[in-house]
């Protein structure tokens, strides 16, 4: 194998970023300041989005004799978090608000992930 097939990667370990590597966690000494452009990158990626306000378990024939006014019970009271997933990941937790007659979340909790 000749050495022209060997691709150079930079050498970290001092700290310094070559200007077009983007860092993708803060560094130990300190947070690592971010901007919009730095994430230009993947803002036309699509993600899936879910609000779960809660879950119930039942059978179909109960789901098919539901009729309008039927009350689904939910196993989640009134007044606790809403579980907020992106691509079936939990990201954050928040509230439900109404803007501009509209259903919203306002996240109160932001989960961090651990990386495997």
């Amino acid at each position: 194998m000749a050495d022209d097939n060997k691709v150079q990667f930079p050498n970290l370990e001092d700290g310094a970023v070559p200007g077009d590597i983007v860092p993708v966690a803060p560094r130990d000494d300190g947070p690592a300041s971010y901007t919009a452009q730095d994430l230009e990158a993947v803002f036309d990626v699509p993600v899936q989005v879910s609000a779960v306000l809660g879950r119930a378990q039942m059978d179909v024939q109960s789901l098919l004799a539901m009729g309008p006014g039927h009350v689904l019970e939910l196993d989640r009271k009134v007044g606790e978090a809403i579980d907020l997933y992106v691509n079936n990941r939990l990201v954050a937790r928040g509230e439900v608000v109404l803007v501009d007659d509209k259903l919203g979340i306002t996240m109160t909790e932001i989960i961090k992930a651990e990386r495997p």
